[in-house]
């Protein structure tokens, strides 16, 4: 009988510690859940998926400051690296936020990458996300700043090259008023008079000009212009000042093609570019003027002899306001915007414009256009551009090929 309780007594007792046992099994159980889930936090539902779809930067971090996710704009402009936030502004940002609880909006400027001194300017918003999350959002600003300084700087450049006409103007008008009595100085003032107010009327019309073509509507999409035309009245309305100048104007442009575009805006580029090749030749140069039709491309070649651009100034020769030669720009009142004004008008017509040059040896700039319609005559094209290739352009050695800046 006593043997029978000692086995009932054992077997209870046995229950018993495997009741407690799978007690302290599962209460170890969720105690280590509890510690994964703080070690490996989860994104709230719903975030990834704006995250995937967000155009600007979007970043969320854990409570030990480790990125969770970022969006594809955050990696594209270099924020993330490692799970981890690259650049420690951003962090204090995240830190700040953690400590006060408050939202934390603010624009600054970020290396874009680790080499270069290249800019990214960023609108950075951080905030919580839940109880334990940061979020931080940052909108790339890089291209409106870029646009305001390229405004301001249009205004500046703008006021100090009114700025001279002007006063010249106002000066002028003094002197004739101090000259009354004496016609000679009257009729020399006068003339100043007047060549100072057709520069300053000249500059006025070629900002406005520049203004029109930066609208989205500047080129009627749907009107042939015939090339060969264009080139040869471009050219006619430089032939006075040519021939004051004792510059020979050869022109080769029978190439029978047509572009969609604007036909004076198509002459005004091509005027440009006679008019600096002019400018910029020596007495006694010459000037080559020719068209011709690569493929599905009409290119028109402008070269001089002048006195060529430097390497380093290749870049910036169709930049607004930009004189390669200040003090020749000033002699024939060049008002730094021809190139700007040929850059903007053929990008409107959908083609680019190069330059090759060589200081010294003179210049050779293109422009390239898409014909509207195949050639008709390609052996007359292949000699369309005779007159150009027979001025010693500055071709002799490897062309750099630029498509930016102003030379006049």
């Amino acid at each position: 009988m006593e043997s029978t309780w000692l086995v009932l007594t054992a077997l209870a007792f046995g229950i018993f510690l495997g009741a407690a046992f799978m007690i302290v099994l599962h209460m170890a159980e969720r105690r280590g859940s509890s510690a994964a889930r703080v070690a490996a936090p989860t994104i709230p539902d719903g975030v990834e998926h704006v995250l995937e779809v967000l155009e600007s930067a979007g970043v969320v971090l854990d409570p030990s400051n480790n990125v969770l996710k970022a969006s594809p704009g955050a990696l594209a402009m270099g924020l993330v690296r490692q799970q981890a936030l690259v650049h420690p502004e951003l962090l204090e940002f995240v830190v700040s936020v953690r400590r006060g609880g408050e939202p934390v909006d603010a624009e600054l400027s970020l290396p874009r990458g680790p080499f270069g001194d290249s800019q990214l300017r960023l609108r950075v918003r951080v905030a919580r996300l839940g109880t334990r999350f940061v979020l931080l959002l940052a909108e790339d600003r890089t291209e409106a700043h870029r646009l305001d300084e390229v405004r301001r700087d249009f205004v500046a450049n703008i006021s100090h090259e009114l700025k001279t006409p002007i006063s010249s103007v106002s000066l002028l008008g003094e002197a004739l008023d101090q000259a009354a009595d004496e016609p000679e100085q009257v009729r020399r003032f006068a003339g100043r008079l007047s060549i100072e107010a057709t520069r300053l009327a000249n500059i006025t019309n070629e900002v406005i000009e520049l203004s029109r073509l930066q609208a989205h509507d500047a080129v009627r999409p749907d009107v042939l212009v015939d090339v060969d035309d264009a080139v040869t009245t471009a050219v006619d309305q430089n032939r006075v000042i040519a021939a004051a100048k004792r510059v020979d104007i050869a022109v080769r442009a029978s190439t029978g093609a047509k572009v969609y575009g604007d036909r004076a805006l198509m002459v005004v580029a091509v005027h440009n570019l006679v008019s600096n090749a002019i400018a910029y030749s020596n007495e006694g140069g010459r000037v080559g003027v020719g068209a011709k039709v690569n493929g599905d491309l009409v290119e028109i070649a402008v070269t001089d002899q002048g006195i060529g651009i430097a390497e380093d100034e290749l870049d910036r020769v169709f930049e607004r306001f930009y004189r390669v030669d200040q003090a020749r720009a000033r002699n024939t009142g060049g008002s730094g915007l021809g190139l700007s004004i040929v850059k903007h008008t053929v990008q409107n017509h959908g083609g680019d414009v190069r330059v090759w040059s060589q200081p010294g040896r003179g210049s050779t700039f293109m422009i390239r256009l898409p014909v509207a319609e195949p050639a008709i005559e390609p052996d007359s094209a292949d000699d369309a551009v005779i007159a150009a290739t027979d001025v010693a352009p500055a071709t002799t050695a490897t062309p750099a090929v630029k498509n930016r800046g102003d030379r006049t």
